[in-house]
Formats: structure tokens, sequence, C-alpha cells
């Protein structure tokens, strides 16, 4: 499934102080997944083609800037495919991390202009058809909600 975006003619920018979406991010395997939800739907998240990036998953003990780099690479596919910012993710890894690994990945994921909102391991979410499905779904239901803005008063 490919999401369908309508622009105005001239095409401006996402805007830089809109709620940031949250996505789910499957680092367990080889390569990782980036997914998005909506309403409890979700999908993954391709890169545009000729926009093809591989976004390796680095070991759980590897150095801070590998995992930034990984971070980086799910964030900026997601902000192209959802053509607005992405500031939150659930993070799912193969299994689950010690103290020092999981401070590693939350710096790294600051540093990649993320939050994370959980470090889960694929044992323990849902019975999705993948991890990254099924942190995007965690992902939706974890986020901050943007505050209602009140609407001005007629009288």
């Amino acid at each position: 499934m490919k999401l369908f975006q309508i622009e105005e003619p001239d095409g401006g920018p996402a805007n830089p102080n809109e709620a940031g979406a949250a996505i789910g991010i499957d680092a367990g395997g080889a390569r990782a997944e980036v997914a998005f939800s909506v309403g409890g739907n979700a999908l993954i998240l391709d890169d545009r083609e000729g926009f093809e990036q591989k976004l390796p998953v680095p070991a759980v003990g590897a150095p801070t800037a590998e995992w930034q780099g990984l971070l980086e690479g799910a964030r900026i596919r997601a902000e192209r495919a959802l053509a607005r910012p992405v500031r939150h993710a659930v993070v799912v890894l193969a299994a689950a991390p010690d103290a020092t690994a999981e401070r590693r990945l939350r710096q790294a994921a600051e540093r990649a202009g993320l939050e994370v909102l959980r470090l889960a391991h694929r044992a323990e979410l849902s019975a999705a058809p993948s991890a990254a499905l099924a942190a995007a779904v965690l992902a939706e239901d974890l986020a901050p909600r943007p505050e209602l803005v009140a609407a001005p008063d007629p009288g």
C-alpha cells in the first residue's frame, strides 16, 4: 500500500512546528522496517523510487553513532513518506537490551531527533503480521496528544 499525498501548487515543505508523528521501527533483524499507524491500522513505509536507502541494523553493543545512523534513516524514511515531521518511536529489538545498551540506544535516538516511547523486544509484542506494524500501533497509543486549542469566544 502506498500513501497518497495532495499538495498545494507551491509544494512547500512540512511545517516544522507541526506535532510530530510516532512510528514503529523493527530493528530486530538484519534490516530495519519502519511503520506508521492511524486508528490502529498500520502499514510499512517504503522509500520512494530513486530515494531507496538500506537500513542495516547494528549489533546491540555497536557504538552510538551506528545506532544514530539507523534511527536517522528510519526518521527520514517516515518523514518523506508522511510529509510531516516524526518525533517519536517505539523501537523493537530481537532481545531486551541491558541497561548500558538501552542508554546508548536512547542517546542515539535523541541525537537522531527521536524520542523513544518504548524499547521493546519481539517476544513482548502482539502477534501482528510484523514487529514493525505492532510497534507502529503501540507508538500511536503512547504518543503524546497535541493539546486541543480552544476556539475563540465569539461573544
